[in-house]
């Protein structure tokens, strides 16, 4: 053999080798597609308050995120593919609520003190769920990163109910021990629930969830992300007019 057989063969080995990863990086993303679908559509069979709730939060949280990746304080979190991964693990905040019973869950006035123990139950079932899937996919020999989508899933449906000042659940952490991404779904979620219509509720107008919320900085809300959501309300507003349930 030659030596510019030899090259020419190793050529081909490369191009073969890359073709391989390539179509193995897109079956891993169709998979991850797959797997947020199916247990998204899961949660909407369970729950008469997600739906277009998953679409809208989803989006809320890309929102907040592209604005705050040129914050200096942000910058090195909310990378491109940080990013997309909110995106993608953002409609599994919830997914916790399958195990929290109808009647419970589907109440149309106010919880009791039993009844609301038994509802900040979801955010561990939510949690449970991403680490029982990891371990799956690990069992099949499916290698699963520190950035993968379960992980981001796990954290923002386990801490999205934590608030700044430590006294959020199912752990009462504080400040930045918080995830970012749970941190930044909680400003979501709230807006979400507060402009739109609930079993318990009628919608509150946009321009009042801005005061409402205005009033949790630095108590439920991290101050920086508050900021950048009062900048960019105008995209949360458009977002809900998008994804509306009407």
């Amino acid at each position: 053999m030659t030596l510019k057989e030899a090259r020419e063969g190793l050529a081909n080995q490369n191009v073969c080798l890359e073709e391989m990863v390539a179509k193995r990086t897109q079956e891993l993303a169709a998979t991850q597609d797959i797997t947020i679908l199916c247990m998204t559509s899961l949660a909407e069979t369970r729950d008469n308050e997600t739906g277009n709730h998953i679409r809208r939060t989803q989006h809320y949280v890309r929102a907040l995120a592209e604005y705050l990746k040129t914050d200096p304080k942000f910058k090195a979190d909310l990378d491109p593919r940080t990013i997309e991964l909110l995106f993608k693990s953002a409609p599994l905040h919830d997914i916790g609520k399958v195990g929290i019973p109808d009647n419970i869950l589907l109440k149309p006035g106010k919880l009791t003190a039993e009844e609301f123990t038994i509802m900040k139950k979801h955010p561990g079932y939510g949690r449970e769920a991403m680490v029982k899937a990891e371990r799956s996919l690990a069992a099949e020999g499916t290698s699963i990163g520190d950035d993968s989508f379960l992980k981001f899933a796990a954290d923002i449906a386990y801490y999205h109910h934590e608030k700044w000042d430590g006294s959020g659940y199912p752990e009462g952490l504080k400040g930045t021990a918080i995830p970012l991404s749970a941190r930044l779904m909680a400003v979501a979620d709230v807006y979400d629930a507060l402009t739109c219509k609930r079993v318990y509720k009628l919608p509150f107008t946009h321009e009042k969830t801005l005061e409402i919320m205005l009033d949790g900085k630095g108590l439920h809300f991290d101050p920086d992300i508050l900021e950048a959501f009062m900048a960019i309300s105008d995209q949360f507003q458009e977002i809900s007019k998008t994804f509306s349930d009407d």
